[in-house]
């Protein structure tokens, strides 16, 4: 019998058991998701997973880590394996119908949040994060998330649900703004941007774990960036901002196809790494300078 299935085995065992395992598979922080792995299958928090190192596990963790650690050895991304992530303070449901949220994309909700907002779209939501993040922390606004994948849509609810978010956040299957009524004075989305010729170097856990979907467009990786510039001029409000988050190598030719639809203080911010992440653009004041449909 392995240690990692063990009866009388303790969870320090489990962590010295599986840590040189998930090296030798190629994951890069071994120790940290190990225990991760760890405190999902004993039930508790991972700050206080020290605490009980020294405890045996129960049949039942122990057969779970196991199962865990299995996953985790085929590359599968440990939030999918534990079912959550935290993101933004929060907690959110993940499965493979979503992108993990990622801590890149917390630049785009700081920015968010860095005025105050009434009315919400956030094109391609998957999980919501970046919806509810922001509603959480904007408590007169409501908000709209669109996706194509209505499985992205479900666990989006789900989540709204969970937040105490539902009465304050919509969702509808949409392709870009193909179902989207009304004007918004913040319209955010993460679409997909990875180029095609791109995905054969993703790791393993993103590459086969992920929605393609939500990952490459195709191409050059700029197509769902072609469908929001054309389309957010005519669905933002007077003075409205638009944030997307891009690749680090896509800022200026996101700059230049915004600015050709007429958007203004079109600005690159980047991550905390210095790459670029985030664009940001201003609808004109005046209403009949909207660019079009």
């Amino acid at each position: 019998m392995s240690a990692l299935t063990a009866v009388h085995q303790s969870g320090a065992q489990a962590l010295r058991a599986a840590i040189p395992r998930l090296r030798e598979a190629g994951v890069e922080d071994a120790a940290r998701d190990a225990r991760a792995l760890l405190s999902h299958a004993m039930a508790l928090p991972e700050g206080r997973l020290t605490l009980h190192l020294q405890d045996d596990l129960t049949p039942a963790a122990s057969a779970l880590f196991a199962a865990h650690v299995a996953a985790r050895l085929r590359r599968q991304p440990v939030s999918q394996i534990i079912g959550r992530r935290e993101f933004w303070g929060l907690t959110f449901a993940v499965t493979t119908d979503v992108l993990d949220p990622r801590p890149e994309t917390e630049v785009l909700v700081g920015l968010a949040l860095s005025r105050p907002f009434a009315r919400m779209l956030d094109l391609g939501t998957g999980s919501g994060a970046i919806l509810l993040s922001c509603l959480a922390h904007m408590p007169m606004a409501s908000g709209l998330g669109v996706d194509l994948s209505q499985a992205a849509l479900d666990v989006a609810q789900r989540n709204a649900a969970a937040l105490g978010l539902g009465p304050r956040a919509g969702f509808a299957r949409s392709d870009w703004f193909s179902a989207v009524d009304g004007r918004y004075d913040l319209i955010a989305s993460n679409p997909p941007y990875i180029a095609l010729a791109e995905m054969a170097d993703l790791a393993p856990e993103v590459r086969d774990f992920e929605p393609h979907l939500a990952l490459t467009p195709g191409g050059d990786g700029l197509e769902a960036y072609r469908a929001i510039s054309r389309g957010a001029p005519s669905r933002l409000m007077p003075g409205g901002r638009l944030l997307l988050e891009i690749g680090p190598t896509q800022g200026a030719a996101v700059r230049a196809m915004l600015e050709m639809q007429g958007l203004l203080s079109v600005q690159v911010h980047p991550d905390l790494d210095g790459r670029d992440r985030v664009v940001s653009a201003l609808a004109p004041m005046d209403d009949n300078a909207c660019g079009s449909a």
